[in-house]
């Protein structure tokens, strides 16, 4: 998994609109890119939302936003128009991304083992350095991990 002082991946994929979105695209800004497992489950719909709710906030103090799961485009719309979200939610469908980031590892539910995305936050300074890593997040009150 991406570590605290690792470089911003490089990563070309479509967002909820079909329209490409590159890790190119946000050199010299600083990025919150936060994985989540599936769209428009409750823990990942409060914590997008919770997210989107202190958006503001975050663009106050320099973050642009980027939503990641391994959902379809179609999807990935469904979830972002029903909570007017104000990020992009980028559709990771062959999990590039997610494996440049180390995010998709074998899981446990229920007894069950499974491939899947491991609930994970990534900061990035505006030179693409990662600055923090928040593994352990709180759905509803992520944006407050995230300004602390």
């Amino acid at each position: 998994m991406l570590q605290a002082g690792d470089v911003l991946p490089e990563f070309e994929v479509q967002n909820q609109d079909g329209k490409t979105v590159k890790s190119s695209d946000f050199e010299g800004k600083k990025l919150v890119v936060f994985f989540y497992p599936k769209a428009n489950t409750p823990g990942c719909t409060a914590e997008a939302c919770n997210l989107n709710e202190n958006y503001s906030l975050l663009q106050k103090q320099g973050f642009e936003v980027l939503g990641v799961s391994a959902d379809p485009v179609k999807n990935q719309k469904k979830f972002q128009e029903k909570f007017a979200f104000e990020y992009d939610l980028l559709a990771d469908e062959n999990k590039e991304i997610c494996g440049k980031f180390g995010v998709w590892q074998l899981k446990k539910f229920m007894g069950k083992e499974f491939m899947g995305i491991v609930r994970t936050t990534f900061l990035f300074d505006e030179k693409g350095i990662c600055t923090e890593v928040i593994s352990k997040v709180e759905t509803k009150n992520h944006a407050a991990q995230i300004l602390k």
